[in-house]
């Protein structure tokens, strides 16, 4: 286990990146834990609300990443300031994009059915970063051989098709898809051969007289989303909690508690 840890993770350099993740996941199930007891009205931990104004753990988050982003691109792969700084990032994504919804939306949809967009970022994050680790390169150029790899036109023809799976994928509505497609390049294939997500880009564009495709497109989502959709909400209630069935009242402070 040791020789392969060491040949593996620690000689390539990836074991900044395995400790960045390890912070990253840990912060977010630890935030998670927290802000779930404040919103209970357990344990000792409250909302920090100096002077009445709700101070939102993206905060400490994004000052974590500057410094962590900045000491790791001067500290190298390698040696103890690269790895205390590749620890320091994870601990400052994990509180930022535990509050994804919140930025993206501009407004305090912690708890709300908005506020289920971070979980789903962090997982998204959390596997692409796993794919790294496992050896997977952007775009499917780990797959070429080290002669594939010499030829400069078949690497950039690897690329642009990759590249052009993953746009047609997202073209197509399928935004999952693309994301883990970029390491992935089988499912962005998958992704770009079948229908289009009704509401999608290219459904407005190509599926407009095409009246038997739109139907199509339309039924599968339909089949799709009653599927998946349970499942999908059950997993992130249980890593980020359920969100609230009812509106917060305007008064009350919004956030990480009740």
């Amino acid at each position: 286990m040791g020789h392969w840890f060491e040949q593996n993770i620690v000689d390539p350099g990836k074991l900044p990146l395995l400790l960045a993740l390890s912070a990253f996941v840990l912060t977010f199930a630890v935030t998670r834990m927290i802000t779930r007891l404040i919103r209970a009205g357990k344990g000792p931990f409250r909302n920090i609300t100096p002077g009445g104004v709700h101070v939102h753990h993206v905060v400490p988050g994004v000052v974590l990443s500057v410094v962590g982003g900045f000491g790791a691109v001067a500290s190298g792969q390698h040696g103890t300031a690269a790895y205390l700084f590749a620890v320091v990032f994870g601990l400052g994504a994990g509180l930022v994009l535990d509050e994804f919804a919140l930025i993206l939306h501009l407004d305090d949809v912690y708890w709300t059915e908005e506020g289920r967009q971070s979980v789903e970022v962090v997982v998204l994050t959390a596997s692409l970063v796993l794919l790294v680790l496992a050896g997977f390169s952007p775009l499917g150029v780990d797959e070429l051989t080290g002669e594939q790899q010499q030829n400069r036109l078949g690497v950039v023809l690897t690329y642009l098709f990759n590249f052009g799976l993953v746009l047609i994928a997202l073209f197509k509505g399928k935004t999952r898809m693309a994301v883990v497609g970029t390491l992935l390049p089988f499912l962005a294939l998958i992704a770009a051969l079948r229908l289009a997500r009704p509401a999608s880009p290219w459904a407005k564009r190509f599926y407009r007289r095409r009246h038997r495709a739109r139907a199509r497109a339309v039924l599968r989502a339909y089949h799709h989303d009653v599927r998946w959709a349970g499942p999908r909400r059950r997993f992130q209630d249980l890593i980020g909690g359920a969100p609230n069935r009812t509106p917060l009242p305007a008064s009350r402070p919004g956030g990480d508690g009740p």
